[in-house]
């Protein structure tokens, strides 16, 4: 089955900016009405990767202030499209939204916490990948109360690898401490950029093929978890699992390795 593509939205770069020249407020109001389709396809695109307790018009109204910040720092000198540059600052400012929300309780983050341990202490001693049966077994839980576990769990581990997509776009963008104001010490929160990056390259490297394979369609082609079921002939569910799965053993390399 052919891969879903995304849509495409049209870059503005070349109609719109002339190097030295600053935008006149008519070509500002039709940039904004231009790019208002990609705010409300990237609202609609991470939407689908929360709970239902989030709203679209939140998003989209974060977005929205994303883009017209965008326009205003836009250089064209730079040799980076406006619509790449646009898209990053709108996504930052719904991820922005989010982290001000504060929409995950703490009894999610315990459970985090708890799978995390799991895994931490089951692939250390086994010096692989642990199972799914290992785990639930550890956690003295069923392999269908594991799998809920899960389920309750998947909103929370993607947005830590959207921040860290965000910030190494961002060029001299602040460190992932000043990017993730939680009470809680987060994994991807305790280290450097750069070394976040290093720690998570080689994190990936220690995951099955078929979890490769999800985190490379999910983060860099952006497609949802329905759209990777039909790619890989998987039920949407499973394809959360496994992402899910997939963003525990990072978060859990990631603990060991500040340990």
């Amino acid at each position: 089955m052919p891969k879903p593509q995304p849509q495409r939205f049209k870059d503005y770069t070349r109609a719109y900016f002339t190097a030295g020249e600053r935008l006149s407020s008519e070509k500002r109001d039709e940039l904004i009405l231009a790019y208002t389709p990609l705010i409300k396809y990237i609202a609609t695109r991470l939407l689908a990767r929360l709970p239902p307790s989030i709203a679209l018009d939140d998003l989209i109204s974060a977005g929205i202030i994303g883009l017209i910040d965008a326009i205003d720092k836009f250089d064209p000198g730079k040799n980076v499209q406006l619509k790449t540059y646009a898209e990053f600052r709108i996504r930052g400012a719904m991820l922005d939204e989010l982290r001000s929300l504060d929409w995950v309780p703490r009894s999610v983050r315990g459970k985090i916490n708890q799978l995390e341990n799991a895994y931490i202490d089951l692939e250390h001693n086994l010096g692989r990948p642990a199972t799914d049966q290992e785990v639930a077994q550890a956690l003295g839980v069923s392999l269908d109360e594991f799998h809920r576990l899960l389920d309750e769990t998947k909103s929370v581990s993607f947005m830590d690898v959207e921040l860290l997509r965000q910030n190494t776009f961002e060029e001299g963008g602040a460190g992932f401490a000043e990017l993730l104001e939680q009470e809680d010490l987060d994994p991807f929160s305790a280290v450097n950029l750069a070394q976040v990056r290093q720690l998570v390259a080689q994190a990936i490297t220690a995951l099955s093929d078929k979890e490769k394979l999800v985190v490379s369609l999910y983060y860099f082609e952006e497609l949802t978890m329905k759209e990777i079921g039909l790619v890989l002939g998987y039920t949407e569910s499973r394809i959360s699992q496994m992402h899910s799965k997939a963003m525990l053993r990072l978060r859990a390399k990631l603990k060991r390795a500040l340990t």
